[in-house]
């Protein structure tokens, strides 16, 4: 876990910035009411300050609302249904960024540990490819989400406009949590990046980054009933004096 003073020893906004850090987790499930505009608006203004090389904000977003999102909830999930997508093996991934090459190692392990944890709370069995075949198509109903937003970056700026990218990312999703919205980040959605584009008439020189599904958590749904762990600081910072 993460090692960190206690939130008496910290100042106000250190304390205030901690809570929405650990409060904020990978909604998988969503109830269907709508996010207010003037909420959305604020997450974004929020998220416009992240930090970007030469200030060059290189992320675009496009965010769909009501029967927008329901139309592509719909085509997306025909789309990735009838392509595979349940076949974690065989896959048709083709994103614009590179994916991971294999995780191993401890990276392996990370990786096991939240998907079994996951499949343990919606009641999966160990090996039931069928079942978590069907739970990984979730991503594309956008886990019942009433919005999502499409983030895209510049194809000149190459890796390191993705780079940027996360960081507007990680704002958006601290943003929301302040306002009570929940979110879920999803690279799945840049694995059908043909479609995105061709659905959304994102032009060529756009690169696509993420989806984030967002809107408000069913706290009641197995699935948002576990949390993923966290590395102590001296598995990650090395100090050099």
């Amino acid at each position: 876990m993460i090692e960190t003073c206690t939130d008496t020893a910290l100042p106000a906004d250190t304390a205030a910035l901690k809570r929405l850090v650990t409060a904020r987790h990978s909604c998988r499930a969503f109830k269907s009411a709508p996010v207010p505009r003037a909420d959305i608006e604020t997450m974004l203004g929020i998220a416009q300050q992240a930090a970007s090389w030469c200030n060059s904000q290189p992320w675009q977003a496009i965010v769909t609302e009501g029967e927008a999102t329901n139309r592509f909830r719909d085509a997306l999930y025909a789309y990735a249904a009838s392509n595979a997508w349940s076949d974690q093996a065989n896959r048709p991934e083709a994103p614009d960024f590179a994916f991971p090459k294999q995780y191993v190692g401890i990276y392996k392990q990370r990786q096991r540990e939240t998907g079994w944890a996951l499949y343990e709370s919606v009641g999966i069995a160990y090996g039931d490819r069928a079942a978590s075949g069907k739970q990984m198509l979730e991503n594309f109903r956008l886990f019942g989400a009433p919005h999502v937003m499409i983030v895209t970056s510049e194809d000149d700026l190459g890796v390191y406009g993705a780079i940027d990218c996360g960081a507007y990312v990680a704002h958006v999703m601290l943003a929301a949590e302040s306002l009570g919205i929940a979110t879920i980040a999803q690279a799945a959605l840049a694995g059908c990046a043909n479609f995105i584009r061709d659905w959304f008439d994102i032009p060529p020189h756009r690169r696509i980054v993420c989806g984030i599904s967002f809107g408000y958590a069913d706290p009641d749904h197995p699935a948002n009933s576990f949390r993923t762990t966290r590395a102590a600081i001296g598995d990650v910072a090395h100090f050099v004096s």
